[in-house]
């Protein structure tokens, strides 16, 4: 059972909300200004207390049409300037995001609910993605090529592709939205941003920080964003052909829905859906640094990241003794109000949240899996309200369908395996393929998982966790993860399209292939 429990005697300082401008009822619309909206009222409530933090105004269908025809609009204009000039005011952003740095890191804690050194963790990412951004506005590289016929030229071009749609989800409100942002603008895109309804605040606070550095130059359309229902203006974005390309992060039922609507107009996706990440753990294994880091994997964030550590997959020779450390570590956990320093476990987003991973226990205990701790709900000393549970590890069967469904929050398993072949075999045998690692000191067996015949996720590491990656590589999973690619390496070729050219600088009109079409 986890142990001491963070206490708090009464509700944190909460003046980050007016340095950041988060007062009264805000607009959810902005299109280079804030849009008087119409919609219902969306009150964000703290998971950390229950409390209701500030209400948004959220947009209709008539106040999505004027943010997006802003977009277009900022597009027009935006792909004419000159790229290192475009990477100029994202560098401006991103020291702009660092001046608030830790107002920010405080907001991201209280509205979506991960602990505090994760909250500014997340705001550094957006930093870190804009200075990458930044060099990458130089970078924009084609290509030149041989061609065939004499005198000409052929070469490989890539140009700004339109208005970028961003939807988000709850548990990295700022980062993902900069992963795509700061690389669409460099790119010489415009970006429509739709947040999830569980942080709005974030996204209106990320987006008047950007405004700052936009608008004094008529440009703050380039960066638009606008709050409403699913079911409503994300709907209009899905179909809309004014957005070419849609970045979005959520389920796999989600994702699945998104690429059928784009596919229908044939629009583009980038896709980053569910993960089922596993921990290989062979009998040569540093123990010590897997149980830590499978900790981080499996508790960090509440279990609510999609890189979160799922299953682990442990050689019957270290099983009884990384559970047992296993057990130590999860019994210290630190659980309570994620802005307090001595927490190491802050609350699930909301009570459907608890509802859905309470449900998944029930299942595994009804399969034959045993609870080994962990799994019960709980209130921490010092807070009357709030949605918290205790982490949870349990044994189980990697065929069993509640281990193949992705389970968004702190559930761990314990899968028994013979082999690296056995552990490669159940690794892959699930429908995502987001993160993956080993642990072992065998080179045989860590070259072994990264190659073909190895690991079929986006991701795989060697001793370190399924969590944590760094924005310098591309993010993204196969099979229902979807398949797309954020953040580093050539990810910034999404955003825009690629054009072949041929220059015949000769007199002479040569065919391709030595065709001879000629008249007398």
């Amino acid at each position: 059972m986890p142990g001491p429990m963070s206490t708090t005697a009464s509700q944190s300082n909460l003046s980050f909300l007016q340095e950041l401008g988060l007062e009264g009822t805000l607009s959810g619309a902005y299109n280079g200004q804030w849009l008087e909206t119409s919609g219902s009222e969306l009150v964000s409530y703290s998971p950390a207390d229950g409390k209701a933090i500030a209400t948004v105004k959220q947009a209709t269908a008539a106040e999505y049409e004027a943010v997006v025809e802003g977009a277009r609009e900022a597009f027009l204009r935006w792909r004419e300037i000159p790229g290192p000039v475009r990477g100029e005011y994202v560098r401006r952003i991103g020291h702009a995001l660092r001046q608030k740095k830790e107002a920010l890191g405080k907001l991201v804690t209280w509205e979506m609910g991960k602990i505090y050194q994760e909250g500014l963790g997340e705001v550094q990412e957006a930093i870190d993605i804009a200075d990458f951004a930044v060099g990458q506005s130089r970078m924009l590289y084609g290509l030149t090529m041989q061609s065939e016929r004499p005198q000409h030229h052929m070469r490989e071009t890539w140009h700004p592709l339109g208005v970028v749609g961003v939807i988000s989800a709850f548990n990295f409100p700022a980062a993902v939205w900069a992963w795509n942002s700061m690389l669409a603008m460099v790119c010489g895109d415009s970006t429509l941003w739709k947040p999830s309804s569980q942080t709005p605040l974030t996204a209106i606070a990320m987006n008047k920080i950007a405004a700052s550095v936009l608008e004094p130059d008529g440009l703050g359309g380039v960066l638009s964003l606008v709050i409403g229902p699913g079911r409503e203006v994300g709907e209009l974005m899905l179909d809309d052909k004014r957005v070419p390309l849609i970045s979005a992060t959520g389920s796999c039922a989600m994702g699945k829905r998104v690429a059928e609507r784009l596919a229908s107009r044939y629009g583009r996706t980038i896709l980053e859906l569910g993960g089922n990440n596993a921990v290989v753990v062979m009998e040569d294994a540093d123990l010590e640094m897997a149980a830590r880091s499978i900790f981080f994997g499996a508790v960090g964030t509440s279990g609510q990241r999609c890189t979160s550590t799922r299953r682990v997959l442990v050689q019957s020779g270290v099983k009884e003794v990384l559970v047992k450390r296993l057990l130590e570590l999860y019994g210290k956990v630190r659980i309570g109000n994620p802005l307090d320093g001595a927490t190491l476990m802050g609350p699930m987003v909301n009570q459907g949240a608890i509802d859905d991973t309470l449900a998944a226990i029930e299942e595994v205990k009804k399969a034959g899996g045993e609870i080994l701790c962990g799994g019960e709900v709980i209130q921490p000393e010092g807070l009357e309200s709030g949605f918290y549970m205790t982490p949870c590890i349990a044994t189980a069967q990697n065929e069993w369908q509640i281990v193949q469904d992705e389970t968004f929050g702190p559930l761990l398993y314990i899968i028994e395996v013979k082999d690296l072949d056995d552990a490669l075999q159940k690794h892959n045998d699930v429908p995502q393929g987001l993160s993956s690692s080993i642990f072992t000191m065998n080179v045989r067996h860590a070259e072994r998982f990264l190659s073909a015949a190895g690991s079929d996720c986006g991701i795989a590491n060697v001793n370190i966790g399924t969590s944590g990656a760094e924005i310098g590589g591309a993010f993204g999973g196969e099979k229902e993860t979807g398949g797309g690619r954020e953040s580093g390496s050539d990810a910034w070729k999404a955003y825009m399209r690629r054009q072949t050219n041929t220059v015949n600088w000769g007199a002479e009109l040569p065919l391709a292939q030595g065709i001879q079409f000629d008249i007398d």
